[in-house]
């Protein structure tokens, strides 16, 4: 699988910062076929910083109801916790190596 559709995209929220500042772990996008040794190896090769831990959630698949009581459904997502081994060590999520 190439590296670059492993990860997705960096989930840039409130939560995800806070994680970010006090346990040095980030939070991405990934795909659903996706599995931890894979995204621990896209991020050692993508922007060069050793992987501590990686925790995986399925989040499920959401529904709203819109104009004249449609219903619209929001995607199912997978999403990867990933902690880094160094603790001074960052990883910019614009940059990529």
């Amino acid at each position: 699988m190439r590296l670059y559709r492993i990860l997705k995209k960096p989930i840039v929220t409130e939560k995800a910062s806070t994680l970010e500042m006090l346990s040095n772990t980030y939070v991405f996008e990934v795909s659903d076929d996706a599995t931890k040794i894979d995204i621990k190896k896209a991020v050692l090769e993508l922007y060069g910083v050793s992987v501590s831990s990686v925790n995986i959630v399925n989040t499920r698949q959401k529904f709203k109801y819109g104009r004249k009581g449609m219903q619209i459904r929001k995607r199912s997502t997978k999403k990867a916790y990933v902690t880094l081994a160094d603790a001074w060590s960052k990883i910019d999520a614009t940059i990529i190596k």
